[in-house]
């Protein structure tokens, strides 16, 4: 076993139960890595596990949350062949992110993409990985097609402009902060809406001259249901990939049928081993180069360090940030 120092769920509570402290991280076995963690993102999904409501899957230590992280490989298991000591990797795992060091199958894990720092490189995995998938895996977004992406603000939404401006797509933002909005700008998006209340279909409509949106990408859930359904167009796809505002809406199903309509839910936490590889893969080859021309860049609302953890669930819990936290050994 390796000596190393985590982020620790004291009990299920507040942001006063979590603590850094001592571990163990066992050798990497046949086929993995093991990583030295410099940096980690912080992710909604870590403030949901410290409250007990979202545990990891099986294999994962359950008071250690971290989704996402860059580092150095440390070690490597036998029969690894593509990564080596000393290789700067970033990747997504099941948990256990925020520790020094971790264990992860080689396949599972991407290279970073060269010019890019580590703090940096920790809030491109669980950001643009998934908005990635949600968008051209699953809801197949075409060039000149109109996306609305809903928290446009939050990491995944900053990832989620870049990624459909770079595809040739017309992204439609929202966010409850006007200031938020303007920043967006910086990031290529023209049609942003201000969504104090969950209305924004008929302004949709103006901007797309009544075609409404081919693809939602969708953090809210409930409270955005009936309204997402109205903005959608006719063989439109709606993307959900959280549920900040509620997991039980009423759907307005002849309208649905109308519109010929597709709803797709979405999580790359409890994948199968297989599918988090061919994600990897596929994410490395279509994006890396993108970071490294410049086309993508990860959106870094603050850097801290891993002992003010409590100050970082925060400031996330409070909807101030623009982008992504990142904790930093």
């Amino acid at each position: 076993m390796i000596a190393a120092r985590a982020v620790h769920i004291r009990e299920p509570g507040d942001e006063t139960v979590l603590e850094v402290g001592p571990t163990q991280v066992r050798e990497p076995g046949p086929g993995e890595l093991l990583v030295e963690v410099a940096a980690a993102g912080l992710n909604r999904a870590d403030l949901l596990q410290r409250r007990g409501r979202y545990p990891p899957p099986a294999g994962f230590p359950p008071d250690v949350p971290g989704l996402e992280f860059a580092g150095r490989v440390a070690a490597v298991g036998l029969g690894t062949h593509v990564f080596f000591p000393g290789d700067r990797v970033m990747g997504i795992i099941g948990g256990g992110a925020m520790a020094t060091h971790l264990v992860i199958p080689e396949r599972e894990v991407m290279r970073l993409p060269a010019g890019l720092s580590d703090t940096d490189a920790a809030a491109i995995p669980e950001a643009f990985v998934t908005a990635y998938d949600a968008l051209f895996r699953q809801a197949h977004l075409a060039p000149g097609e109109w996306v609305l992406l809903h928290s446009v603000a939050s990491g995944v939404g900053t990832a989620a402009v870049q990624l459909a401006l770079a595809a040739g797509a017309k992204p439609i933002g929202t966010s409850r902060t006007a200031a938020k909005l303007l920043r967006c700008r910086d990031l290529g998006l023209v049609h942003g809406l201000r969504c104090e209340e969950p209305s924004f279909a008929d302004r949709v409509a103006t901007i797309t001259d009544g075609h409404g949106a081919d693809v939602i990408l969708d953090t809210v859930g409930a409270a955005y249901f009936e309204e997402n359904v109205h903005s959608l167009a006719t063989c439109g796809r709606m993307v959900f990939i959280g549920l900040l505002g509620g997991p039980n809406a009423t759907a307005p199903l002849g309208l649905w049928m109308q519109k010929r309509a597709t709803i797709i839910g979405s999580v790359l936490r409890s994948r199968s081993p297989e599918e988090k590889a061919a994600l990897a893969r596929e994410a490395s080859d279509r994006l890396l180069r993108l970071f490294e021309s410049g086309h993508l860049k990860p959106v870094v609302d603050q850097v801290l360090p891993m002992s003010d953890v409590r100050e970082a669930h925060r400031r996330l819990e409070r909807n101030e940030t623009f982008g992504k936290i990142v904790l930093a050994w």
